[in-house]
């Protein structure tokens, strides 16, 4: 398995507003019993495909899913998503790392 580098400031606020959601936290675990397409899932989850969709596009835009069409034997497409393989490492000295490559605004402004 190949070591994956730590997140930029930006990438960490991504992920960790990702898996902030109880949905998303939800789906993120679902997942890593393996891939799933979408209508199964959102049965799996209880929730409508328009709000499934939703979570989705913010675990995707986040790096944590990643989804593809696949055809199936009746010639349905078939979006299937997974878990893109991450590992979060918290440490002080790690969100210090990711806060020195932040874009925006700083704080230092605010005083």
């Amino acid at each position: 398995m190949e070591e994956t580098a730590d997140p930029t400031g930006d990438e960490l606020l991504l992920m960790l507003s990702a898996l902030a959601n109880p949905h998303r936290l939800r789906i993120v675990a679902t997942l890593a019993a393996g891939r799933n397409y979408v209508s199964r899932l959102a049965r799996e989850m209880g929730m409508s495909r328009p709000l499934l969709h939703m979570h989705l596009q913010r675990l995707e835009a986040a790096g944590l899913v990643s989804g593809h069409h696949e055809i199936s034997e009746d010639g349905k497409a078939m979006r299937y998503i997974e878990v893109t393989p991450f590992a979060l490492r918290l440490t002080p000295q790690q969100i210090a790392v990711a806060a020195r490559s932040l874009s925006g605004p700083t704080d230092e402004g605010a005083r």
